[in-house]
């Protein structure tokens, strides 16, 4: 396997969601890794969340699976059972098709680091548990709708 030059991963601060909702990834850096080897079943991500910031809105997949382990700092996990904070070493795995929307909101006063791992599918659908929003990926792209399939923003 060849090393990862850390200098050729892109660093992604944007997010794909509607206007809107783009504040829930706010202070959120993603430094992707497994592409610059060419991964494609899964994606490997160095996440970093700066204080204040959130990893994404609350969210669970129907196909794919979701993995982090904490690295630096500490975060808070929020699933709909409650939240659990996590620190250096602590991990949390998200089974695809199972409706428990999470994500990681950073409440202490320092970065954030994680490594998110997850699998890669041409097809998919993710539910945001907050939000009457949904995301669907397949061959014509990515876009989101209502929870109802109805297009987003119409």
């Amino acid at each position: 396997m060849p090393k990862i030059d850390m200098a050729k991963a892109a660093v992604r601060t944007k997010s794909i969601y509607p206007p809107a909702h783009q504040h829930a990834a706010q202070g959120r850096e993603k430094t992707v890794l497994g592409d610059v080897v060419g991964l494609t079943q899964f994606g490997v991500n160095l996440t970093r969340i700066k204080p204040g910031g959130g990893s994404a809105l609350r969210h669970w997949h129907e196909h794919e699976d979701e993995f982090v382990f904490v690295l630096e700092g500490e975060i808070t996990l929020i699933e709909d059972d409650g939240e659990t904070l996590l620190r250096p070493g602590d991990c949390a795995g998200f089974k695809a098709g199972v409706a428990n929307g999470h994500h990681l909101v950073n409440r202490s006063g320092h970065d954030a680091i994680y490594l998110e791992i997850g699998t890669r599918l041409a097809h998919e659908r993710a539910h945001y548990s907050d939000v009457d929003l949904m995301m669907i990926r397949d061959a014509d792209g990515t876009r989101f709708t209502l929870q109802s399939g109805e297009p987003y923003g119409s």
